[in-house]
């Protein structure tokens, strides 16, 4: 397995357009970034950050999925799928402490990674982005929110809720796709047992609401509707 790392050669008003985070900057900050910025590929199963690592830059996932993961009594608990046009890696320069997860490359990555004092000196300096960031983690605390909400739910519903979830950060049109989860993962985030997980999966695959696509490794999702409906019983 190799990584490969080069300048980036993204223009300004690509990374406006594939990063929500970026929506609100400056075109000045926007050169600034990309000026310091590097891309870099990761093979699926590469461990992309190691836990305890001290953080010296920002990633953000042009392409792929990745997962958070978090290690528990000599096994890895999975804590969530992020895919393109999110970030990950600010906690640990935020608050200048060592990383508190692994982050592992579910299929064939392509990131761009921003230096830590050059991204946390942009922050100060362009306050419409200071204010982005707020409010992009304010948006992962209320999801973490909900699925507590959802705690006493029926496996169904919390799995419902997951799968539209993903659909809705990172699917689009009609019928969105994901990445196919794995079972084991998708246990971890939907709180749901791996048992009850392939049960419903199947379930939802009969109902046509779910299709795999085991050549592409996604999940469409033609019921999305149903989902959405079906994560919101109470």
């Amino acid at each position: 397995m190799s990584t490969s790392t080069l300048k980036t050669s993204m223009s300004p008003d690509l990374l406006s357009e594939r990063f929500p985070l970026f929506n609100a900057a400056s075109p000045g900050t926007l050169e600034r970034l990309l000026s310091v910025a590097s891309e870099l590929d990761y093979p699926s199963g590469r461990t992309v950050l190691m836990e305890d690592s001290w953080g010296n830059a920002v990633y953000f996932i042009a392409s792929g999925w990745v997962k958070v993961r978090h290690e528990v009594a000599e096994d890895y608990v999975t804590l969530a799928v992020l895919g393109r046009g999110d970030f990950f890696g600010e906690m640990a320069i935020l608050d200048e402490s060592p990383r508190s997860t692994d982050v592992v490359a579910l299929s064939t990555v392509k990131l761009v990674s921003i230096p830590a004092n050059q991204f946390i000196e942009t922050l100060f300096q362009d306050s419409q982005l200071h204010h982005r960031m707020l409010q992009l983690m304010v948006q992962r605390l209320r999801q973490t929110n909900g699925r507590f909400q959802l705690r006493h739910r029926p496996p169904a519903v919390k799995l419902a809720y997951t799968l539209q979830a993903l659909a809705q950060a990172y699917g689009s049109g009609v019928t969105p796709e994901i990445f196919n989860i794995a079972a084991e993962d998708l246990s971890a985030i939907a709180d749901v047992g791996k048992d009850d997980v392939v049960k419903i999966m199947e379930k939802l695959t009969q109902k046509g609401w779910v299709k795999a696509d085991d050549a592409t490794k996604t999940l469409s999702l033609p019921g999305i509707k149903h989902l959405i409906q079906l994560s919101k019983k109470v």
